[in-house]
C-alpha cells in the first residue's frame, strides 16, 4: 500500500516539477519585457499595450506554473513557528486534513470556474479589448485552469505522502527502547 502511494505521488511530481522549472525559466524574459516597457515609456515617451499585456501573461504563466512546484518543495507560506516544532506524524495529519478540507475544495472550485471562463473565451475567440493588444486571450485563461489542476494534483500527492507517513508503524524512541 505504501509503495503504491509513493509511486502515484512520484508520478505526479514527474509532471509538476518540469512544468515548474520550465515556468521559472521565463523570469528573465519577464524582467526583460518589464525593463523594455519601462525604458520605452519613460525614456522615449512610447507606450505599447502589447508589452504591458505580454508582461501580465508571462507573469501569470510563471506564477501558475510554479504553484504546484512550490507546494511540492514546501516553499509556500505556512506558519513555520509552530510547524517546525511538530512531529512528523502531526505534520502528516495537518497536511492530510488541510489538503482534504481546505486545499482540494478551493482548487476544485477555482479550476471549475476557470474552465468555464476558458471555454467561453475560446468559443468567442476572445482577444484583447485593445486594438493593438495580444490576440487569443483564451490561452492565458487556460493557463489559469491548468495551473490550478497541477496544484490540485500536487495536493493529492501531498495527501498520499501524508497517508504513507500515517500508515507507517510508529517509531519507538531510543529512550523507550533502552529501558
Amino acid at each position: 500500500m505504501t509503495r503504491a502511494l509513493s509511486r502515484i505521488a512520484s508520478l505526479i511530481d514527474r509532471v509538476t516539477v518540469p512544468v515548474g522549472r520550465a515556468s521559472s525559466l521565463l523570469l528573465p524574459l519577464l524582467m526583460a519585457v518589464i525593463v523594455l516597457n519601462v525604458g520605452l515609456r519613460y525614456g522615449f515617451d512610447l507606450g505599447f499595450v502589447e508589452f504591458e499585456e505580454l508582461q501580465w501573461h508571462i507573469n501569470a504563466i510563471v506564477v501558475l506554473g510554479c504553484l504546484a512546484y512550490a507546494y511540492r518543495d514546501d516553499a509556500h507560506v505556512r506558519v513555520d513557528v509552530w510547524h517546525a516544532r511538530f512531529s512528523t506524524r502531526r505534520k502528516a495529519w495537518i497536511e492530510l486534513i488541510g489538503g482534504l478540507v481546505l486545499l482540494l475544495p478551493f482548487v476544485i472550485g477555482v479550476a471549475w470556474f476557470a474552465w468555464g471562463n476558458f471555454a467561453y473565451s475560446y468559443s468567442i475567440g476572445e482577444g484583447s479589448p485593445m486594438p493593438s493588444g495580444l490576440p487569443a486571450r483564451y490561452v492565458i485563461k487556460f493557463v489559469l485552469f491548468a495551473g490550478f489542476v497541477l496544484l490540485g494534483l500536487q495536493g493529492i500527492a501531498a495527501i498520499l505522502r501524508s497517508l504513507r507517513v500515517l500508515n507507517a508503524p510508529p517509531r519507538v524512541s531510543r529512550q523507550k527502547a533502552d529501558t
